[in-house]
């Protein structure tokens, strides 16, 4: 009697139809990770780049180089520096969010120290630039180092935003665009690019980035609310956290003097106490905030879906597609 297999989902099929390029990638990280003089720099870098996850990010770029027709080896740098980029982020993200855990494990900056988490994180973004630059390709080098300016200044942008009540939904969506947005549209930008596709199809493949990565971390955000097992986060994180995300930020323009003055006391001033949080997600029910913020990550995954179709039909292609349904299947 034969066992019923699961099937694959989206990323997971793309990462099986792109298996050789990607071990390349992973060999080519590991290499470039290495130091001769700092053994700390590849220790901090191993426990990130090897605790898992999906490497959604440079399975985009070596989807796109590939559906595009690329066929020299330099999508597998692209790929590498997209995850370095990534990795380096995700560091500077726990130093700055004081975070204990990643990804199910304890973070770098807790098992080492802030100081090498930090470095650790420059050490990758210099190393990330010395892999773009040996494209030979000035566009490529222009989208990825605009991307990490981008990436940089959406987190500085989202620590004044983060706790102020005042930060709108437009403010949200920059801090959005920077720092998830910008590392999928360059992702998937620079496929196209480095096989020199007509710019209505590499202008298609940003749109498609951009779109997703936004879905993406609405989703995200959403599930902070109404838990899943998807995330590696525990309901309510982003509310402790005192992080005004979107749900939070359709609440509070909908509220009444009483309902800001929670808002205030538990994100601007960090006062929270028990049932605060079941009071929250009361407030985020009682506007139909959790249910708008889904809407608008369907209509992001939507967005993403039509741009993907200026492209010639191909397999890769159609997976793009579905990896986005599955995107906001979490949520639908």
């Amino acid at each position: 009697m034969s066992v019923e297999q699961t099937p694959l989902k989206p990323h997971e099929r793309l990462a099986t139809l792109l298996d050789g390029d990607m071990s390349a990638v992973n060999a080519l990280i590991r290499t470039r990770m290495a130091s001769e003089h700092a053994p700390r720099i590849p220790e901090v870098t191993a426990h990130l780049v090897e605790a898992g996850g999906k490497r959604l990010r440079p399975l985009l770029t070596l989807a796109a180089a590939r559906m595009c027709g690329y066929d020299g080896p330099y999508h597998v740098h692209l790929a590498a520096t997209v995850e370095f980029i990534h990795t380096a982020t995700l560091l500077h993200d726990d130093v700055v969010d004081e975070s204990e855990k990643r990804r199910g494990r304890p973070t770098a900056n807790l098992l080492w120290d802030n100081k090498s988490s930090v470095l650790v994180g420059d050490y990758l973004f210099a190393r990330s630039f010395q892999l773009m630059t040996e494209t030979g390709n000035i566009d490529v080098l222009r989208i990825l180092s605009n991307a990490a300016a981008t990436i940089a200044e959406g987190e500085v942008l989202q620590l004044t935003a983060a706790q102020d009540l005042r930060t709108t939904e437009a403010t949200y969506l920059q801090v959005v665009r920077g720092k998830t947005a910008a590392l999928f549209s360059a992702a998937t930008e620079v496929g196209g690019v480095i096989a020199g596709r007509p710019e209505n199809e590499v202008k298609a493949l940003y749109d498609y980035g951009d779109a997703l990565g936004i879905a993406f971390q609405i989703v995200d955000d959403l599930l902070d609310y109404w838990g899943s097992d998807a995330t590696g986060k525990n309901v309510g994180d982003d509310f402790r956290e005192r992080k005004l995300t979107l749900p939070l930020i359709k609440a509070v323009a909908k509220g009444d003097d009483e309902e800001r003055a929670f808002w205030k006391r538990v994100i601007e001033k960090g006062d929270q106490r028990d049932g605060d949080l079941e009071h929250a997600i009361a407030l985020l029910n009682k506007h139909d905030a959790l249910e708008d913020t889904r809407q608008e990550a369907l209509a992001w995954a939507e967005r993403a879906k039509t741009a993907m179709l200026v492209l010639p039909q191909s397999e890769l292609r159609d997976l793009l597609i579905e990896l986005n349904d599955f995107v906001v299947s979490r949520v639908s």
